[in-house]
């Protein structure tokens, strides 16, 4: 029984299985950003984030949050209006694109939380973690994945952050970085 599960484990980890193709293991600073797609919260169809970021070449940040994540209720909602306050303004910062991805809520809490959190960029619905876990290998909630325009990854940041921290690495990803 030991060796066999020697021999399950030494196939994981020394193999591709579990990954996407072309993905060698966990996400990470310099690599691409995991492709996916799923059911939008707040409006209809999709959010679908291609090997560009999502943005066609412009730079993206991924969010990720819910609502059974009590950081998430602190955090959410101040970065929600600063986006929508660049968005607003045209400025560079309204470039990045910002998508959430919302794991572990049922459709109805899900939906009144970012609703209430005041979120209007898009969220992909990940009910069943194939996003949060299964794509990009994170265990729990906040994370945010900052990407260029290129689909690579510029940072990833787990666990809460300020509002002045999200737009300082915002600004990484702009060419002017304004």
């Amino acid at each position: 029984m030991g060796v066999l599960l020697v021999v399950v484990l030494g196939v994981g980890l020394f193999t591709n299985i579990g990954t996407k193709k072309g993905q060698s293991g966990p996400p990470h600073a310099g690599g691409a950003v995991p492709s996916f797609s799923a059911q939008r919260l707040n409006g209809s169809g999709d959010v679908d984030v291609p090997g560009d970021g999502g943005s066609n070449g412009k730079p993206a940040v991924l969010m990720f949050f819910g609502n059974w994540c009590t950081i998430c209720h602190t955090e959410l909602p101040p970065i929600a209006a600063a986006v929508r306050a660049q968005d607003a303004s045209g400025g560079a910062l309204s470039n990045v694109r910002v998508i959430g991805v919302d794991s572990e809520d049922s459709l109805s809490t899900a939906k009144g939380f970012i609703q209430r959190s005041g979120v209007t960029f898009p969220v992909a619905y990940d009910q069943n973690l194939k996003i949060t876990n299964g794509d990009f290998y994170f265990t729990g909630d906040p994370y945010a994945v900052f990407v260029n325009g290129n689909g690579t990854i510029k940072k990833i940041v787990g666990g809460p952050m300020s509002v002045a921290t999200f737009t300082s690495y915002e600004r990484e990803l702009t060419p002017s970085g304004s």
